[in-house]
């Protein structure tokens, strides 16, 4: 990356000009206005490729600037443009609309040429479509604000953090776009990598770190992917939040694209709920203060990489995730995964309204072992298995529910 002196005095002069971000707000008070802007409505739900989007990421890089961050994207701005493509974004009628993710960089005081990078998407699901959970009703406006404003408030709140404190090695901090359509934004960040990656000792993904409050758990994924992270993460704890360790590096979010490149990952997540990726994502369901602790964990895990050389955190891959063809007439069985479950088959931690797992009376702790004649071993078993399916077949699904094996016939 390069970065000219004519740019550092320009925003230094720039950031003369502005009020302090301490002196106006609390830290609280900040990641509340950060979630709420970028969840209100006025901002459509940002889905990547459109203007909502552009809006978004401008107000990122306008606190990037505030809090001191050197640019990090195309040409010494904070953006990092890229094209959108795919079947997820076709269905979201976004394909081959520009999509930018948005760079800020802490230069290390000791070791610059050492790198963390944190991330959290900051698109969300728009006014729903194909990547909605609630099918019956279309067009409806996705504030996503769990999913995920929360990670990006807490994203700025340790960029706040790690600029008043000066970190030892260098931090990227990296807004992703096109998560929802496909990891694309992290994906394309990851395949043009700037820095080397045996330069990188992790990255930290803040991915739905807004609901802390419902049962106070915290999981924690992707500590499998170094053998170091057992010792980093085991006297790191959150008062009255009990915190779970997942192996898996591999999984629906950003930092995968970073383990396919073996970098050691940690995806921060407060698990799923019954607003997942639904109008009910709205704001007044977020539990702020738990984002400063979610966020305030990760920034003291971040600390404890600064004590150690690259060569030292270890790179160990998990197992790959498998690779299933999108096919937009699949059918839906309405459930939310329990992401914290790590036996045999696919455990439900949530049923929509509406859904066909509603209407066949399935419930929340059924564990789904079998889909018609597909056996169901884990969460990739059973997305490849709708995909055989179609609206209005009728099938009969095999769940564990308590010490029994429970046939339930359930129609798409």
């Amino acid at each position: 990356m390069k970065y000219y002196s004519l740019i550092l005095l320009i925003f230094s002069l720039t950031l003369l000009s502005c009020s302090s971000d301490s002196g106006e707000y609390t830290v609280e008070e900040r990641i509340r206005q950060d979630v709420e802007w970028l969840a209100s409505d006025e901002r459509g739900g940002r889905l990547a490729g459109t203007v909502h989007e552009s809006e978004a990421a401008n107000y990122i890089a306008d606190r990037f600037l505030q809090i001191g961050l050197i640019p990090g994207g195309d040409r010494d701005t904070y953006f990092q443009q890229y094209l959108l493509e795919g079947p997820l974004a076709q269905s979201m009628n976004v394909d081959r609309h520009l999509s930018r993710n948005v760079v800020g960089v802490l230069e290390g005081s000791e070791s610059p040429g050492q790198y963390v990078i944190i991330g959290a998407h900051y698109d969300g699901q728009g006014f729903g479509g194909a990547i909605s959970m609630n099918h019956e009703n279309p067009d409806t406006l996705h504030n996503s604000a769990d999913d995920n404003a929360s990670g990006v408030a807490g994203l700025l709140r340790l960029a706040q953090q790690f600029s008043d404190e000066k970190p030892a090695k260098s931090i990227l901090f990296v807004a992703f776009s096109g998560e929802e359509v496909g990891l694309q934004g992290s994906r394309y960040f990851a395949g043009n990598l700037e820095v080397e990656a045996d330069s990188v000792l992790a990255m930290i993904n803040l991915d739905m770190i807004g609901r802390l409050n419902n049962d106070d758990e915290l999981t924690i994924f992707g500590t499998g992917t170094s053998p170091m992270w057992d010792e980093i993460l085991t006297d790191i704890e959150i008062e009255n939040v009990e915190i779970h360790h997942n192996p898996s590096g591999t999984g629906a979010s950003d930092h995968v694209s970073f383990h396919s490149i073996n970098i050691p990952v940690l995806h921060y997540f407060t698990g799923s709920h019954e607003d997942y990726h639904r109008e009910g994502d709205t704001s007044d369901k977020i539990d702020f203060e738990g984002i400063l602790k979610v966020s305030d964990h990760s920034g003291r895990v971040v600390k404890k990489l600064f004590a150690l050389n690259p060569s030292e955190i270890e790179f160990t891959p998990t197992a790959p995730q498998r690779e299933t063809s999108m096919d937009l007439n699949s059918v839906t069985l309405g459930v939310i995964p329990d992401y914290n479950y790590s036996g045999e088959g696919f455990r439900i931690d949530g049923i929509t309204a509406g859904g066909a797992a509603e209407r066949s009376e399935m419930e929340r702790g059924d564990v789904i072992i079998q889909m018609g004649d597909y056996r169901v071993q884990n969460i990739y078993d059973y997305m490849e298995s709708l995909g055989q399916f179609r609206k209005g077949e009728e099938i009969v699904v095999k769940v564990r529910r308590s010490e029994e094996i429970v046939e339930i016939t359930v129609t798409f």
